[in-house]
């Protein structure tokens, strides 16, 4: 085979070598679309390009032969596929597919842009690009290979007529609905517009052809796409003995010989119609005859028996799919990490790599082979709650872009096996920093109102900006992360829910969350909405400021005291300045952070209508000019009368250190809020 461009020169390869046909069992075909742009080498697009080719075997073998993904954030964003024929074995994808990729990294050095079809044993197919291309038909850019040999002239007229019939009906299966396979994969998506065939041909024997379009386009695109192909064959290489015409969305290859492996099975040659036997004595016929009713009897119980022992079978592994995997349906926008990565970036979950432990698991740092430092959060295997949580978290995250959100790189489901992939964040999380009084001091000013700042437009891009209207529900010091320069990245949205576009309050029959940050109309009633966010910012605020938690302050002078309070009480005495954390007082103007003090009372009134949205907060922060209102009294500000006991009080908190409260079955670790 060889490129158009190629031409003069392999012939006089071929002609010095006495070559007299070509026959190549393994081609690739390697594409490097530079129209689209160029990249650094090293940059963050081209480390997401490898993480996300690097993760294509494992993701395309465990997705039954097709996968679609990206990674990354606005112009470092990378839309990645992959995809190998129906009733290719898993492991023979596997090496095809990272073979594949391998050679497009090697081949696109820096192009934005870059495809391969190719296989020795399977056919299969890799592309990635900056742009998301799922669901579109692309034929540009197309090339093609050719045998340099040629039909004889005397035969061309012949040939062609077999020829076009062949193609036309094989264009016609390959983009019919009907899946074109009869293995074991015929089910998954991947055997979607797939056809292959033999056809005999006089004077050369069988013609072999294999067409294959994208499972992402449509019927008529995947017809679009094979005829353009057969065209291109026409204009460039007819009477060529052999081809392959390839595009982002469609292959296409006739040899005169077997293939790549597709014909390898005598079932799949449909071989030229045998000449007519000689006719026999009538005994002959009438043995023949016998043995060929018993022959067929006995080979009809074979198939189903074997039939019904693969449908128990089949059966058997869907249900215990199912109830592994009991109310899993993740998105395909995030990428599915193979276990054995896993361990291997975190030394087998090794002691040493442990970050911490939230209220649904470990987690661990580790790092993967192409040297990407990632934060594993392994779900406990004994949480039947934290299911529910791992699915949430996977959708909505994967859905959510933004610089003050953590950014969620994939997932890993085997068995037991929960696995949440984030970005690295180097810095612990907020709380780590704000109430350890030897690490407070690294926490100026400058660096607690960028975080404030970057708080407040994190939750508004969930709140308004997003592809989805996102309540957190458990905003809260431990959850915001710190990266690098100290930038905040909300993090942990297992308790998170997705309002409608026009939604605007929920009522939920379990309270989750951690006290002390929840709203009153929550803990009480179990109604959340996006001022319940709010109310956690302003706590948030206040607790930033002043280097306090929130919950360690305790009863006082017949009220429930907690720095929410507290504040109120230096409110009404006009003794605000008292709030603030003294390492921060050298280096803060009084107004500024009494105004932010203010902004965080506004965000803490008890009803929630009194509070500002985050849109108006993130004016409020950012616009001085702006007049505050004069906020009204807290939530859970509540005077402690004989024989009751507030509502703090009631509730029955377990030996948890944090205090969270969710319907986990995890008794041991959680408290049961019943809202009135």
């Amino acid at each position: 085979m060889a490129r158009k461009s190629c031409e003069s020169i392999l012939c006089f390869l071929f002609f010095i070598i006495g070559f007299t046909a070509v026959s190549v069992s393994a081609q690739t075909t390697e594409t490097c679309d530079a129209t689209t742009g160029n990249f650094k080498p090293n940059s963050t697009y081209d480390n997401n390009r490898r993480l996300l080719l690097s993760t294509l075997p494992s993701n395309v073998t465990a997705h039954d032969g097709y996968f679609n993904g990206s990674i990354g954030l606005g112009p470092d964003r990378v839309y990645a596929m992959g995809m190998c024929a129906p009733g290719a074995k898993p492991d023979v994808c596997s090496n095809c597919i990272k073979t594949t990729s391998e050679s497009l990294l090697k081949t696109c050095l820096n192009q934005m842009d870059g495809f391969s079809w190719s296989g020795e044993k399977i056919l299969c197919h890799v592309r990635y690009s900056s742009k998301s291309f799922f669901g579109l038909l692309v034929l540009k850019p197309d090339d093609g290979l050719y045998n340099v040999n040629e039909i004889r002239k005397e035969n061309q007229k012949e040939f062609d007529s077999v020829w076009d019939v062949l193609m036309s009906r094989m264009v016609g299966r390959a983009s019919s609905s009907v899946r074109n396979t009869s293995s074991s994969s015929s089910l998954s998506l991947s055997g979607r517009y797939y056809a292959k065939d033999v056809a005999p041909v006089p004077i050369y024997g069988n013609i072999s052809v294999l067409m294959q379009c994208t499972p992402d386009v449509s019927l008529k695109d995947c017809k679009l796409c094979l005829e353009r192909n057969l065209d291109y064959y026409k204009s460039f290489y007819h009477g060529k003995r052999g081809s392959i015409i390839y595009r982002p969305s469609c292959f296409f290859r006739w040899e005169l010989y077997s293939f790549s492996g597709a014909f390898d099975s005598i079932n799949d040659i449909r071989s030229p119609p045998p000449s007519p036997p000689s006719v026999p004595n009538r005994t002959n016929i009438n043995k023949k005859n016998d043995r060929k009713i018993s022959g067929g009897t006995i080979a009809a119980i074979i198939v189903v028996i074997v039939v019904t022992i693969t449908l128990i079978v089949v059966g058997l592994v869907i249900c215990k799919r199912r109830n592994q995997n009991k109310d899993i349906e993740l998105p395909t926008e995030s990428i599915q990490f193979d276990l054995k990565t896993i361990e291997a970036a975190t030394s087998n979950f090794s002691d040493r790599n442990k970050l911490g432990e939230g209220g649904f698991g470990e987690v661990y740092k580790g790092m993967l082979m192409n040297g990407t430092e990632i934060a594993v959060k392994r779900l406990s295997k004994t949480s039947g709650q934290g299911e529910v949580e791992f699915k949430n978290e996977v959708v909505v995250v994967a859905k959510l872009q933004h610089i003050n959100l953590v950014r969620l790189l994939g997932f890993s489901l085997q068995g037991e096996e929960k696995l949440l992939v984030y970005e690295y964040v180097p810095n612990k999380s907020l709380d780590y920093f704000l109430f350890d009084p030897n690490k407070r001091i690294q926490l100026d000013w400058t660096v607690r109102r960028n975080i404030i700042g970057g708080i407040t437009r994190g939750v508004l891009y969930l709140h308004q900006d997003s592809r989805l209207k996102i309540i957190h529900r458990d905003l809260k010091a431990s959850n915001i992360l710190l990266d690098a320069n100290m930038n905040p990245k909300i993090a942990d949205f297992g308790m998170a829910r997705i309002f409608g576009v026009d939604q605007t309050v929920a009522n939920t029959a379990r309270v989750v969350g951690t006290f002390g940050y929840m709203s009153p109309e929550y803990v009480t009633h179990g109604q959340f909405s996006m001022k319940s966010d709010v109310y956690s910012f302003g706590v948030l605020i206040l607790e930033i400021i002043s280097g306090k938690k929130n919950s360690s302050f305790y009863q006082m002078d017949g009220l429930v005291n907690n720095l929410v309070t507290y504040v109120w009480r230096l409110w009404e005495n006009k003794s605000l300045p008292d709030l603030v954390d003294p390492g921060i007082k050298e280096d803060c103007t009084t107004d500024e952070v009494i105004r932010y003090i203010h902004i965080g009372l506004l965000c803490v009134q008890e009803n929630p209508a009194d509070r500002p949205t985050m849109s108006m907060l993130h004016q409020m922060l950012t616009t001085s000019s702006i007049t505050l209102p004069v906020p009204l009294p807290p939530g859970f500000f509540f005077n402690n009368r004989p024989g009751s006991n507030p509502p703090a009080q009631r509730l029955e908190s377990s030996h948890s250190t944090s205090k969270s409260i969710t319907s986990s079955v995890d008794e041991a670790t959680i408290t049961y809020v019943d809202p009135r």
